[in-house]
């Protein structure tokens, strides 16, 4: 799960990722899911990891999903009243190829190329065009998106100009929305966490015929001037990227406004969050659970 080389002036972080679930009353079994090693590519090299699993997991089993993201599958079989998962891993993250190095190319006429010629990419492109349970609908998004996606204007120009907007127009709110929350509902209430603005974006860019993907990761965020780096105070962080003939995927951020650097970690991605979900799982008792979650990113 690394890459053979470390990528061209590198930067080092050790991330820890640790959940721990505590049930209302004992859970009989458990089957779950984790997307929780990050992904080998050319700017980024995992150079260690290390999944713990408390109680230890009846079966387990590690592999890869449709979408080239690590997973792993384990399963508890006895009794048990909580569940700890604690991820840490070392991880190089050098530069990202430059956004716009091609040549410009009109947002329609990536539009079509892709409807033309649907794989053009190891992922297929035209597969990122399609409606999702958690992004079913591209009609209030589409309209929302139309004052960027002017005719003939360059599909970089235009994406930037709609990660500006989602920015400006939206309030970052933690707490004012849920997993289930829809991208009309958060339209409508402008605010919501970056789940909610990628998955907008997603929206928007899809109603407009172009390829986009929901990526899952981590970002290093820096404290308040004169105070210190707190333990678990980063946290999971999600973000889009965008396809075009000659320059590949593009990544965006609108929450924080700006093209995904080397603070980025890429854990997963996928059609939406439900394809990158860091922890998931069915259970067979419980009623009812507590959940937490501490992330920390630390520059080594």
């Amino acid at each position: 799960m690394t890459s053979t080389s470390s990528p061209v002036s590198a930067e080092r972080y050790t991330v820890e990722h640790d959940t721990r679930y505590v049930y209302r009353t004992p859970v009989a079994q458990s089957w779950q899911l984790a997307h929780l090693t990050p992904r080998a590519l050319p700017w980024q090299r995992v150079l260690a990891h290390e999944l713990r699993i408390e109680p230890r997991p009846d079966e387990r089993r590690d592999g890869f999903d449709s979408f080239g993201n690590a997973v792993t599958h384990f399963s508890l079989h006895a009794a048990h009243e909580s569940l700890e998962v604690g991820m840490r891993c070392i991880v190089e993250v050098g530069e990202r190829p430059i956004a716009g190095a091609a040549a410009p190319i009109a947002w329609e006429a990536v539009r079509d190329a892709v409807r033309a010629d649907p794989a053009q990419d190891d992922l297929l492109p035209a597969r990122m065009t399609e409606p999702t349970r958690l992004v079913p609908s591209f009609d209030a998004a589409g309209l929302y998106a139309a004052a960027s996606f002017t005719r003939g204007r360059d599909w970089l120009d235009a994406t930037l100009d709609l990660m500006h907007r989602i920015h400006a127009d939206f309030e970052f709110e933690p707490g004012s929305t849920t997993v289930s929350t829809s991208i009309d509902e958060v339209l409508y209430q402008r605010s919501g966490v970056c789940q909610d603005f990628a998955h907008l974006m997603l929206g928007c860019l899809r109603g407009h015929g172009l390829p986009a993907r929901y990526m899952s990761g981590y970002l290093l965020t820096d404290p308040p001037p004169g105070r210190p780096r707190l333990l678990g105070a980063d946290a999971s962080h999600a973000w889009v990227s965008v396809y075009a003939p000659g320059h590949g995927w593009v990544e965006f951020d609108p929450t924080n406004d700006r093209i995904p650097d080397q603070r980025y970690i890429t854990l997963a991605w996928g059609a939406d969050f439900a394809d990158a979900v860091p922890l998931r799982g069915v259970l067979l008792g419980g009623r009812s659970q507590r959940m937490t979650v501490e992330v920390s990113v630390i520059p080594d």
